[in-house]
């Protein structure tokens, strides 16, 4: 096919996420579409994947792409006239110890608020389904009937065939060698066959992705790591519908082919390939067998399957797999080039994932923002972190080895660390400080009283850290806490037009004098929350943005691409130039009184405002403000100087009993104030409104706005979802996130996030109740509720109001 010179959208790589993302372009969006593969269809990792399709995930949007693959491929063939090799032979997770069976509970439950099935089954059930398997050791098993297995080469070549039919031109054998830019723009994609203007790219070039992000100037942080797998001769008593399984106790996984069994695993001792660039060569490559290092599968693979030992061996794969250091893929519009699009990194998921990120993926480019809740996997959650290629091999192998291990709440990555550190790291060191890590960031977690090891102890139930965090959370309450915040991701925006360019992008109004602070989100089109900040106005034209630490290449990327193109503005990430120490509790005002000459009294420096103040020697930036629900103040201080204001602080506040206190706590006193978290508690999918945040959005206000339009509509309307808190009775339930709320009886929600309330005592979770037809408060507050949590119900209550107001001094009676 002769290289068209103009094209709309030119996609880079035809394996599956290529195709599906070409296909669904075409087909939904009439748009006009070339894929370029260097090689064949199929070629990198696409023609040797393994093939399983399964759907739950942690997160709702994720699981909902899942099930949208599995939707696809069963009636893909139907439109195209080519079989997908689709197989719904549902799946089993088996357990073989009480942490895992805990898990698969949690899982359980996860799986019943997405609305997906999922049953427990016992040993005895496992092995009337797969008879071969030995399940003495077994505590029970997970079984979801609706994954299965495909053929990834048949499925690829499905939907480039839909794609075709739909308009698309897909051309083999042309390799891109870059991009001719306009600013941060491409314009043109250089082959090594002529060139094609265009208006967007999406480079779906797999373990290619790296180095071809690299032609346009991004990042795109993936390790190639080996990957191997069996296929064995026929096993007599083998069914063609026996169903997948994954051993995650012995790290492996099985599913039927051909009368055999494919068997791989997932290794806590992997290989990486290269940390340079993949050769252009690998498209239908494998490394020679390793049976040294692939003895540890085939031995616990026999244990658990004992025909294995005698059964022949038909072939042995061993090939690249991309994969991520947080082993989630990788979608979205890149912070560095405004036009190109990635979906990468698929950490062997790619079949499972390949037909909704294609969805997606397409709905992203066309539409310049992502159509759900997409943030797990969005590019803008990396920095200039992952530049570092070694780096980014190192945690990636570490996720790679974790992939089966039991996820426990709260567990920590140990690779790569210390990467950034405050100025105050080696002093809380001394506090007896148990660190973890954001975004790169050491970030205090809890401090180790006297006596007790500095360290996490994971478990599935209350962690070792559970009672030392309630001292630090009561101490906030009574007394005052410093925290260490520095990681805060931090932004000026400055010029003439500084005002206006915020005022059109902020939800809540910014327009306010100096000196003055402003909580406000970001929206998207669809008037969900894109950014949850705040805005201290320094001056006229001069504007201090504060986020969280892992939304910083998120944020300044939707504040920059946002900005009006005439306007005269500066944006500029000033992280690294302050530290951050947030002073909170009822003692707060006089522990600062006593280390500055500034009126820090109510009256002159009351709530929501920012002054600039004298702090041992520095000018430091004081923002009235709180999240933990107590008087307080963060201050900015130059990063210089932040170790000796931090000195200051501590030596004053000694006889009002002040005490380092970590994120652990901050968690648990947000929780009792009701405070959102961004990415749980408010996402792209939730407006202010349905989360309690309407009084947030100037709709009074004459000013047109990202997501204004969306906004009025959903005010104008019932509310379908609304957050609210809830309790629960029995004390020693432990709430994570994604339990399923009943309401009489029925479902009616899910958690979004979860922990426990040291000041009220009780366990703590938020999370939408929703109902089409009313969500009055008197309907919310008339109902009998429980949640589900690890597959057992408890009894639970609503609340509509914080359950912990500080300025009344009051705790709500539970």
């Amino acid at each position: 096919m002769t290289l068209p010179s103009h094209a709309q959208i030119v996609v880079i790589g035809g394996g599956i996420i290529g195709c599906s993302t070409a296909y669904h372009l075409a087909k939904d969006h009439k748009a006009d579409v070339v894929l370029l593969e260097m090689g064949q269809l199929t070629s990198g990792s696409t023609w040797h994947a393994a093939g399983l399709v399964g759907q739950l995930r942690s997160s709702a949007s994720i699981t909902r792409i899942l099930k949208y693959s599995v939707d696809l491929y069963k009636r893909l063939d139907e439109e195209t006239g080519l079989a997908t090799g689709w197989k719904m032979t549902g799946c089993l997770r088996l357990a073989t110890n009480q942490d895992r069976w805990t898990e698969f509970r949690r899982l359980a439950t996860t799986a019943g608020s997405f609305g997906m099935e999922m049953q427990l089954l016992s040993p005895q059930e496992v092995k009337a389904m797969f008879p071969l398997m030995r399940v003495d050791d077994l505590v029970g098993a997970s079984w979801l009937p609706t994954d299965g297995q495909a053929s990834p080469s048949d499925i690829t070549q499905s939907l480039a065939r839909g794609a075709r039919m739909h308009g698309a031109k897909l051309i083999e054998n042309v390799r891109v060698t870059g991009f001719e830019m306009n600013g941060d723009r491409i314009v043109k994609v250089k082959t090594d066959q002529g060139d094609i203007a265009c208006e967007k790219v999406v480079n779906c070039a797999g373990q290619w992705a790296r180095q071809v992000g690299e032609m346009a100037g991004i990042n795109v942080p993936l390790q190639p790591v080996k990957h191997q797998y069996i296929i064995t001769e026929k096993i007599d008593g083998l069914s063609s519908n026996a169903p997948t399984i994954r051993d995650p106790d012995r790290r492996t996984y099985f599913k039927e082919e051909v009368g055999g069994l494919v068997m791989g695993g997932y290794e806590p001792n992997p290989q990486s390939w290269m940390t340079g660039d993949v050769p252009n060569d690998w498209q239908f490559r494998l490394f020679d067998d390793d049976f040294d290092h692939f003895e540890q599968h085939m031995l616990a693979a026999i244990e658990r399957v004992p025909a294995l030992e005698t059964v022949g061996v038909k072939q042995m794969i061993n090939g690249p797999e991309s994969f991520t250091p947080d082993g989630n893929f990788i979608l979205g519009v890149a912070p560095e080039c405004s036009n190109m699009f990635v979906g990468a990194g698929f950490n062997a998921f790619g079949i499972a994932s390949g037909g909704g990120a294609g969805w997606v993926l397409a709905q992203w480019a066309i539409d310049g923002e992502a159509p759900l809740d997409l943030w797990t996997v969005d590019i803008r959650r990396f920095s200039n972190l992952h530049r570092n290629r070694d780096w980014v091999r190192d945690r990636t192998l570490e996720a790679y080895g974790k992939h089966y291990t039991v996820g426990f709440p709260h567990e920590e990555y140990l690779s790569g660390r210390p990467a950034i550190v405050s100025p105050l790291y080696e002093r809380l060191k001394q506090h007896r400080a148990m660190f973890g890590s954001k975004l790169g960031w050491e970030r205090p977690n809890w401090f180790a009283p006297e006596g007790m090891p500095a360290e996490d102890v994971y478990s599935m139930g209350r962690q070792n850290w559970f009672n030392a965090v309630g001292e630090e959370h009561r101490h906030v309450r009574d007394k005052v806490g410093i925290f260490d915040q520095s990681s805060f991701a931090k932004f000026e925006l400055t010029g003439r037009d500084a005002a206006t360019a915020l005022d059109a992008i902020c939800a809540n109004d910014v327009s306010k004098p100096s000196g003055r602070l402003t909580y406000t989100q970001l929206l998207n089109t669809r008037g969900g929350i894109e950014c949850d900040l705040t805005v201290a106005r320094l001056s006229d034209d001069r504007f201090y943005i504060v986020t969280g630490t892992g939304f910083r290449t998120h944020d300044f990327a939707w504040i920059r691409d946002h900005i009006g193109k005439d306007l005269d503005v500066k944006l500029t990430d000033v992280t690294e130039d302050f530290g951050t120490l947030s002073l909170m509790g009822p003692k707060a005002r006089d522990v600062l009184a006593e280390v500055t000459n500034a009126d820090v009294s109510n009256n002159t420096f009351p709530f929501g405002h920012v002054r600039e103040i004298e702090i041992a020697g520095t000018t430091v930036r004081a923002l009235r403000i709180t999240y933990v629900g107590e008087l307080g103040w963060e201050l900015h201080v130059p990063i210089a100087a932040t170790g000796e204001a931090f000195d200051a602080l501590m030596l004053a506040g000694k006889e009002f009993g002040i005490r380092p206190v970590g994120y652990r706590a901050l968690e648990s006193l947000r929780l009792e104030k009701g405070y959102r978290a961004w990415g749980s508690d408010i996402t792209p999918n939730d407006s202010p409104f349905e989360a309690g945040l309407g009084w947030a959005v100037k709709l009074r206000k004459d000013t047109q706005f990202v997501g204004r339009q969306a906004s009025e509509a959903i005010h104008a309307a019932s509310l379908k979802k609304r957050l609210v808190t809830f309790t629960v009775v029995d004390k020693d339930v432990v709430l994570l996130g994604r339990e399923t709320i009943l309401r009489n009886g029925e479902p009616v929600g899910y958690l979004t996030s979860g922990g426990y309330g040291y000041t009220v005592d009780s366990p703590i979770g938020l999370g939408y109740v929703r109902n089409a037809d009313d969500l009055s408060d008197a309907f919310l507050t008339e109902g009998k509720y429980e949640l589900i949590v690890a597959n057992e119900r408890y009894a639970a209550e609503v609340h509509l109001e914080p359950l912990y107001d500080p300025e009344n001094a009051r705790v709500k009676e539970l």
